[in-house]
């Protein structure tokens, strides 16, 4: 079987997402990866693909419970047998799990690091036919990582002990430059093919607000998140108490998540997140990793991260199933200083010598700058990411909040000056805040006993607190000005402050001038796939009643983009619903009847609905003409793209097949209960012809259409729109 058959029967996907195909490749060739792929681009399938066609079993190291529990549950629902072992079950269940396995049941184990050097699982590792080892979340086997794991760093002695070394792969969402090549000598990867397959999310849509009430600011921002789902991040344990709380209290189904609840609690609140019981979960960073939650739209992060690692792969939780997504930053300057508490008092952090620490407590700090600047920068927000993860970007991306932001350029050389002298003259000893009191001449006690009230830059400048910090920010950023990473951070001079203080220096930055309209964003970032709302409300609702039938969350059966699909193409029979992205031949079997019977009810109560009007400027050549043939939805989706740039509705593969048959290219043909329609000499002769797809272990047949047959329709959309009444 191919890799497209297995794709395609197992996941119920036509194609690879960028970056897949060839690191599927290589493993398949027996060769060590290392995948550097964004949340949402698809890591999974990476090693799932390949342990389909593996002769063994592939063992998935897994750093969280919740993340096992999904990937299983998803993979059972497509029809492939796996499980996982760790903590959540008891050593009986454990024994049967590592028994089934050795008598091959399963193609995938999902198993936690703690458990891997364990006597039980070793007694079954060491004898099992192991085809390859994958590493979930790779970064966390990485010091200078983000989310740094002691149990990763057995992974290495557990692969010694087999008696034959697999293919070793390695996945991570987040990581840069350094943190790669630390993955990559940790686990002793042979000549990896490594694959960063671009960090761009273009449906996301960036925003950082500074607002003076945080709670207001976010309130405000939900008014527009009606119905939607989203999660809030917050710093600490308290905050998130406390906004959760004060949601609860204005109306919102809001859950909490945080270490300092009960694992009862927790598995809980996670369990009403995820089957939708509650709209919203607010949490700490200890909520998230793995989530295939596909409905998120919107991420809010209340605290400013302690680096852009965690903020990307936290934001990258939203909009996973493709369509657009928000992500809020609201920072404050408080952040910075929790944020340094943290770093210099780490919680359940285990250092190898004094050495080792000292070197992380200041690499993690300079994170802690970065995303400071990244906070306070005019520039592109998804500039400043994708270049801090190593990756060229345009100047300007529309799709973010300073984009859509006027900019002027204001003269600060005075300010410049007066914050570089205020720096001198206190002889570069103090910190920000110190700084600023000068400045505003606040005559206070710290102030007055270092005598700081009689410098000449005492109470020299008019500017407001948030407006210095601003420039400071500016300066820090453009080297006029640095800031030690130390536990309380000092400034000091630059290698460009000599520069700002000479007679004819000219310094300038760019401030906010106004925002441009609300929802500008909405327009600019991918365009929401325009469907019949009471349809979409009907199959969420028969999903819903599976989901709670099987105890699965919803997106397990199938994710909100399968039912969008759904919409769009209105699939009649067995062999369109095949064609429903998300849909493969197990998932087809199993729900299939039940779909399509809404599907059919919902076009019978809607068929006496007249035509839609056509718009004049309509231009069938904008439509694509693929040289590769395709089924009928395939061609319907093209045709839809130039529909709706056009004020069009979208039309489905049910429609231009009834068309066809009108004009005698198809005809129908009944096959015992079944009826299906097939091309006619006419049909064979205009360039259609049929395909074989593997269903429930029979082999059926799809209509596929060559360039010619794909141009002929292309150029008679208007007469399929206007002539036919069937929706």
């Amino acid at each position: 079987m191919s890799v497209y058959e297995v794709l395609k029967n197992n996941f119920g996907y036509d194609t690879f997402r960028e970056g897949q195909e060839p690191l599927i490749g290589e493993i398949l060739a027996g060769r060590d990866a290392l995948g550097i792929m964004p949340t949402g681009a698809g890591k999974s399938l990476c090693f799932q693909v390949p342990a389909l066609m593996f002769s063994g079993v592939t063992i998935v190291v897994s750093p969280l419970i919740s993340l096992m529990k999904d990937q299983v549950n998803a993979l059972t629902q497509s029809g492939i047998a796996a499980a996982f072992i760790n903590s959540s079950l008891t050593e009986r269940q454990i024994y049967k799990a590592l028994t089934n396995a050795q008598n091959g049941a399963y193609k995938l184990i999902y198993v936690a690091p703690e458990r891997l050097l364990t006597t039980e699982f070793l007694h079954f590792a060491e004898r099992a036919e192991i085809s390859m080892l994958t590493v979930d979340e790779a970064h966390c086997i990485s010091q200078w990582g983000q989310d740094f794991r002691p149990s990763y760093t057995e992974i290495p002695k557990f692969i010694a002990r087999l008696k034959k070394r697999p293919v070793v792969s390695a996945f991570t969402a987040t990581a840069t430059p350094r943190v790669r090549e630390d993955i990559i000598l940790q686990l002793e990867l042979k000549n990896p093919r490594v694959l960063v397959s671009g960090f761009d999310r273009s449906n996301l849509f960036f925003e950082v607000k500074n607002p003076k009430d945080k709670f207001s600011a976010l309130t405000k921002f939900l008014e527009h998140k009606k119905n939607h789902c989203g999660i809030i991040y917050c710093t600490t344990r308290a905050t998130v108490e406390n906004v959760c709380a004060d949601l609860q209290h204005k109306g919102y189904h809001a859950s909490r998540y945080h270490a300092g609840l009960t694992d009862t609690e927790r598995h809980t609140n996670q369990d009403d997140f995820l089957y939708d019981r509650v709209q919203i979960m607010v949490a700490t960073n200890a909520f998230g990793m793995g989530i295939d939650k596909s409905n998120v739209s919107f991420v809010v992060h209340y605290n400013m991260p302690k680096d852009l690692e965690g903020f990307y792969q936290e934001a990258g939780r939203a909009g996973r199933d493709g369509e657009p997504a928000d992500c809020l930053l609201l920072y404050s300057r408080g952040d910075v200083a929790t944020n340094l508490y943290l770093i210099n008092n780490p919680r359940d952090v285990e250092y190898s010598d004094q050495q080792t620490e000292d070197a992380l407590k200041k690499r993690n700090t300079e994170r802690l700058r970065e995303m400071e600047h990244f906070c306070t920068t005019s520039g592109c927000l998804r500039k400043y990411i994708l270049e801090y993860f190593g990756e060229t970007a345009p100047e300007n991306c529309g799709n973010c909040v300073n984009c859509e932001t006027k900019f002027e350029t204001a003269d600060i050389t005075t300010d410049a000056q007066q914050i570089i002298s205020c720096v001198v003259r206190m002889r570069e000893r103090f910190g920000q805040n110190m700084v600023i009191d000068v400045l505003r001449g606040n005559k206070n006690a710290k102030i007055v006993s270092f005598r700081l009230e009689k410098l000449s830059t005492f109470g020299i400048s008019s500017k407001t607190t948030a407006q210095l910090i601003e420039i400071i920010n500016f300066l820090i950023f453009e080297n006029y000005l640095q800031k030690t990473t130390e536990k309380f951070p000092i400034l000091k001079l630059g290698t460009r402050a000599r520069e700002a203080l000479l007679p004819n220096a000219q310094v300038f930055m760019m401030v906010k001038s106004r925002v441009l309209p609300e929802a500008v964003h909405a327009k600019k970032s991918k365009p929401t796939k325009s469907v019949n709302t009471t349809l979409l409300s009907c199959l969420k609702e028969l999903r819903l009643k599976i989901a709670k039938e099987q105890n699965l969350p919803a997106f397990v059966i199938f994710h909100d983009s399968s039912l969008t699909d759904m919409c769009m193409k209105l699939p009649s029979g067995i062999d369109e619903f095949l064609d429903i992205s998300g849909v493969g031949s197990v998932k087809a079997e199993k729900y299939g009847v039940q779909f399509l019977e809404v599907i059919k009810e919902f076009l019978e109560t809607n068929s006496s609905n007249p035509p839609e009007t056509p718009c004049p400027e309509f231009d069938s050549a904008k439509i694509e003409i693929s040289p590769e043939h395709l089924s009928v939805n395939m061609i319907a989706d093209k045709i839809n793209c130039v529909l709706l740039e056009s004020g069009y509705d979208k039309i489905n593969g049910l429609r231009i097949n009834n068309w066809l048959v009108s004009k005698g290219f198809l005809s129908v043909v009944q096959h015992e209960k079944k009826t299906s329609k097939i091309p006619t000499e006419k049909g064979e002769n205009l360039g259609i012809t049929t395909d074989d797809r593997i269903f429930n272990g029979e082999t059926i047949k799809i209509n596929i259409f060559n360039q010619t047959a794909q141009k002929y329709i292309a150029e008679n959309v208007m007469e399929i729109i206007t002539n036919l009444s069937h929706k």
